[in-house]
């Protein structure tokens, strides 16, 4: 989650980068684009003899370049240094006739060291004056030499400047290091910007965010951030909105949006030279945020920050002389801005001069492979300058084995857990093929999988069952995928035969198009200014390749759109004009993978609400209610019931400082988290211990007679988690299994009907009999007027969708547009969808 980690920074490309730029790389002056370069004496005076014979010439050491002040203590030690003649502002001096200098002038004064002629017998000569000119003036010379102008033909003095450091002569406050890899480095002071670290953004404050609907007018409180406690405006504010209103002739119930892009300027910016003296939201907010001692004001104004690219670097994160250093007119940040696919052409393009590609040989080789390998993986869209936080699970895995793949080493073991997760079937082939010549150059891979073509691509397969949770950890099967098919036990074997299967609707729901969500002119990240519309009322597929932007457009648009528009949520959205259609829905729930809590105190049975119902059947036996329990006494998140000891949580932490912390059992309630006279009280012989131990199976027979406990547990069983334990700790479990405790506890819930569902991947992590089980889950939503937006890649919930929305042709820049939309059947019958033709296959069309 590091802001300073990226894509190329992961797989190392970012290192070859900074060592190519130091060892190939043309410095430039950052103010003039002048390009710098550093010369020894030799050079210069080889130079110097390309003139005609016979041309005059003068040395002269510049000391002085555009300084304000007399400077003349500089000049007494010129003259005691013995030199007779200077040059000041273009006019030549004698060193004991010099004019005063202004105070407040900037000046250039140059040292003549020697005034020659040029012919051979000059050289060694002209070689000393020019290292003593250099030693005058840290490195740089100026030759002035007599020429003819072209338009008079009258004689003329020129000059040319010579470096033997990278400096310009124009500017002298450019001068550059020798370059070396440091420099182009955003995570050390010698590279990264100095006003923002190398981050590459500054938090400030956001317009979008102060105002998050500007369809509300100052009167009714569209300054989010000047109402009292987010509710009304405060009195205040009130007063000094009115004023402004008042004298800039705005109606104070006039939309937000509706007015003049001058007046919303001067209201978020102000307006301090006015005769109103206003001070503008964004300088209010900035003054409160550097006075304000308080935390909770704090929090509330650091609501209204978001990050904006820093306004020295542009959010390139590197000082300007690391900027100015280019090859083949590309700087560092040019090329990492590019998607792995250009930086491949780029680079397989690129060419140099003789030298400069016998340096760069074994660099680039490295580069292009990893490329290369990124690129037959799927990942062609994505930027080197990505940061690894907006990754997701599936393109961080792949991204950490190009860096395997381009390290190139043998005997190895490498080990992937569902590598296809976000893999498109087009680009599933890639990566099996990669997985292949790791194997070919004599590793060995073991991948946990449930892709029907990854596992038939495998030499060796191990299938774990036959069930799941305690019905399972046996090997029902292992061999050929034959072996598989034919073991009795197997219901991998099953579902790969044909034997089982999830079969495709015989009947799809008829959706309209004018009952729908529309959103219009989408245009975050790739998307390519386009409108959609959801249909209400069924399971809605939004499918693509990778990088196709189907998050960008469900994810950061929609969902935070629909968020702002009925719950006024400040989660900024993803660009986009209009959305219509929100008065059919009352609800819009996002179920994703992320964890159901970061402590061993959550667990499913605390998530779904479901512990609430058994606590109070605890409360209610007889011995509670002679001890006087209440439903708090079988809390162990509440003292009196709980194991003081641990607090609760049936295990200790014990810190490591530089190692990892220890989990150990507690050792006074043997990790049973509550204490001795809690657990004496039962029902049907069973402590609230015991039934935190249970499976969902066991338990939905273990209280079948109370009907609000029940319902939520046969939700989690509906889900395919019967085999998870009712008490589990919500940090063991896998992204699938939070996803669908989430699921299981929205199912428990009264539903109105109208509810709008979101789902990123549903599948990863379920076996074929898991996903079947998830499509009658989402099915009974849709069967009672429910939506269900789903964003996939397998082929079985696809096929069982009754809309969906292609999106592509292919990721990054080449996608985000509709490429087909309607029924299964249509987006199948599509020539131009890579969807499409693999739905071919599975719908038998």
């Amino acid at each position: 989650a590091n802001p300073r980690s990226t894509v190329a920074t992961t797989t190392e490309i970012y290192d070859y980068l900074r060592l190519l730029f130091a060892r190939v790389g043309t410095p430039h002056c950052w103010i003039c684009g002048r390009e710098i370069t550093s010369q020894t004496i030799t050079q210069i005076v080889d130079t110097i003899f390309k003139l005609p014979e016979g041309t005059r010439f003068m040395v002269l050491a510049p000391i002085v370049r555009g300084k304000k002040g007399q400077h003349f203590e500089l000049l007494r030690h010129v003259q005691r240094e013995g030199f007779v003649r200077v040059r000041i502002d273009s006019a030549m001096y004698d060193i004991n006739n010099l004019p005063t200098l202004e105070k407040n002038r900037k000046h250039t004064i140059e040292v003549v060291v020697d005034r020659l002629i040029l012919k051979p017998s000059v050289r060694t000569r002209l070689s000393d004056s020019i290292g003593v000119a250099m030693n005058l003036s840290e490195g740089l010379v100026t030759i002035t030499y007599e020429s003819i102008d072209e338009k008079t033909g009258k004689p003329i003095w020129k000059d040319q400047i010579f470096s033997s450091t990278f400096a310009c002569p124009e500017h002298p406050e450019v001068n550059l290091e020798e370059l070396s890899p440091r420099m182009f480095s955003f995570n050390s002071p010698y590279g990264a910007c100095e006003v923002c670290d190398g981050l590459g953004t500054i938090p400030e404050f956001d317009p979008d965010l102060i105002v998050p609907d500007p369809s509300k007018s100052l009167a009714h409180g569209a300054i989010d951030a000047w109402r009292h406690g987010g509710k009304r405006v405060n009195i205040y504010y009130n007063r000094l909105i009115r004023q402004f209103c008042r004298y800039y002739g705005v109606d104070p119930e006039t939309p937000y949006k509706d007015l003049p892009a001058s007046i919303r300027k001067i209201l978020m910016y102000g307006d301090p030279d006015g005769p109103l003296g206003f001070e503008g939201v964004i300088p209010n907010l900035i003054r409160r945020w550097n006075n304000t001692e308080s935390e909770a004001v704090k929090e509330r104004l650091h609501s209204y920050l978001s990050d904006q690219p820093c306004k020295a670097c542009h959010g390139a994160r590197l000082k300007p002389a690391s900027l100015a250093v280019t090859i083949n007119g590309k700087n560092i940040y040019d090329i990492t801005r590019m998607s792995i696919s250009e930086a491949r052409e780029y680079f397989d393009s690129l060419s140099l001069d003789a030298e400069k590609a016998q340096i760069a040989q074994q660099i680039l080789r490295e580069i292009r492979h990893r490329l290369r390998f990124m690129e037959n993986v799927g990942l062609g869209y994505i930027t080197l300058d990505r940061t690894s936080a907006t990754l997701s699970g599936g393109e961080a895995q792949r991204i950490r084995l190009a860096t395997q793949v381009g390290s190139g080493l043998v005997g190895v073991c490498y080990v992937l857990d569902e590598p296809t997760i976000g893999l498109h079937q087009r680009d599933n082939k890639r990566m099996i093929e990669t997985l292949r010549h790791l194997r070919d150059i004599d590793n060995t891979v073991i991948v946990v999988e449930h892709d029907e073509e990854m596992i038939r691509s495998a030499d060796y397969i191990i299938d774990l069952g036959p069930g799941a949770g305690r019905r399972g950890g046996r090997i029902v099967a292992a061999g050929s995928i034959k072996d598989i098919e034919s073991a009795p036990e197997s219901i991998t074997g099953k579902y790969l035969s044909g034997k089982m299967q999830i079969e495709t609707p015989k009947q799809r729901r008829r959706l309209s198009l004018q009952r729908a969500i529309e959103i219009r002119g989408c245009r975050e990240n790739n998307l390519k200014n386009i409108n959609v519309k959801f249909p209400l009322g069924g399971i809605i597929c939004v499918t693509g390749v990778s990088g196709s932007g189907k998050s960008t457009l469900v994810d950061q648009t929609l969902l935070r759109a629909l968020r702002r528009n009925l719950y006024g949520s400040r989660d900024k959205p993803g660009q986009y004009d209009k959305l219509l259609g929100t008065r059919y829905i009352d609800k819009v729930i996002e179920i994703d993978q992320s964890p159901i809590g970061r402590t061993p105190r959550s667990n499913p049975a605390t998530y779904t609400g479901v512990f609430d119902h058994i606590r109070k059947l605890y409360a209610r036996t007889r011995e509670a209610k002679i001890r006087g329990y209440k439903p708090g006494r079988f809390s162990f998140n509440i003292k009196g019931g709980r194991c003081e000891a641990c607090q609760g949580q049936g295990t200790k932490k014990i810190e490591m400082h530089f190692l990892p912390d220890v989990y150990v059992t507690c050792a006074e309630c043997k990790g049973r988290r509550y204490n001795r006279e809690t657990l004496e009280i039962k029902y049907r012989g069973k402590s609230i211990a015991d039934v935190l131990e249970m499976r969902v199976e066991e338990a939905l027979e273990f209280f079948e007679n109370f009907p609000k406990i029940r319902q939520i547990l046969q939700t989690l069983y509906d889900v395919g988690l019967s085999y998870m334990e009712l008490g589990q700790s919500s940090t063991t479990l896998s992204g699938g299994e939070a996803q669908r405790v989430k699921l299981a506890a929205e199912l428990g819930k009264r539903d109105t009907g109208h509810t709008l569902y979101i789902l990123d991947e549903p599948t990863t992590g379920l076996h074929f009999a898991d996903i079947r089980n998830l499509l009658n889950v989402l099915n009974r939503l849709a069967d009672k007027g429910n939506t269900i937006i789903v964003i996939e890649h397998n082929l079985d919930v696809i096929k069982c969708a009754d809309w969906i929305i292609d999106l592509g042709p292919e990721g990054g820049d080449a996608g985000g547009t509709i490429v087909a939309q309607g029924t299964p059947e249509d987006v199948a019958r599509c020539k131009n969808s890579y969807t499409g033709k693999f739905l071919r296959k599975k719908l038998g069309l």
